[in-house]
């Protein structure tokens, strides 16, 4: 999609993008003190990202975009926690790093990395610092619209941790989770509700970090 300057757009000054409700909440009170500011939730994967983000372009024109959320850590040096970014715009790298962000190389995986064999495979055969879903998409939209962007990812499990199920197999064709999928697998397995709960904790914790740098680095 070429950008259409003949067709007159709504502006925004910077949007955010995340591929869950989850990742935006604790932002979201945060969003309220920020002037000239969009919260687009694409839902998970490439194509989900690639639509949303269209579609909003095709009404709005932001001046920026920041494509954030929950990634998996590669780099073993990575804790959760760690807010990490890549961008090709300078004033942008700044301002990111100003705030505390790591610079970090990542790969967009059409899959969520649930084992530490797969993200070591990952690490490998990629040589990225994370993995996500989304991100991969929505730069590249970014680029053919010629908007400055940025990927700003939390690291949600780090390269030492496995994931408590494989989530691949509970969701939908649409990517969402499929919730009664998760109940029969819960059901199963029924020792994995601990683990589950440490997941729930750690990536509540890890979306308000994130939360916390972009107040930092918008405000």
């Amino acid at each position: 999609m070429k950008p259409d300057f003949d067709k007159k757009k709504d502006e925004v000054g910077t949007l955010i993008c995340f591929a869950l409700e989850d990742e935006a909440a604790p932002f979201r009170k945060l969003a309220l003190r920020i002037p000239d500011l969009a919260i687009l939730i694409t839902g998970m994967g490439r194509e989900n990202a690639d639509r949303s983000v269209r579609q909003f372009l095709a009404k709005t024109l932001p001046k920026v975009v920041l494509t954030c959320g929950y990634c998996g850590g590669l780099n073993p040096e990575l804790k959760n926690g760690d807010v990490v970014f890549i961008t090709g715009y300078a004033a942008l790298e700044q301002k990111l790093s100003d705030a505390g962000a790591i610079h970090a190389s990542f790969h967009s995986s059409p899959r969520i990395a649930t084992t530490v064999a797969e993200k070591k495979q990952l690490r490998a055969t990629t040589g990225a610092d994370v993995v996500e879903m989304e991100s991969g998409a929505i730069l590249a939209v970014c680029r053919e619209n010629r908007i400055p962007s940025a990927m700003v990812r939390v690291v949600s499990d780090t390269a030492h941790e496995d994931l408590p199920l494989d989530f691949n197999e509970l969701t939908k064709e649409d990517m969402s989770l499929h919730y009664g999928k998760l109940a029969l697998a819960v059901a199963k397995s029924p020792l994995k509700i601990r683990a589950l709960m440490r997941l729930h904790q750690t990536t509540s914790l890890a979306s308000k970090n994130l939360a916390d740098f972009l107040g930092k680095a918008l405000w």
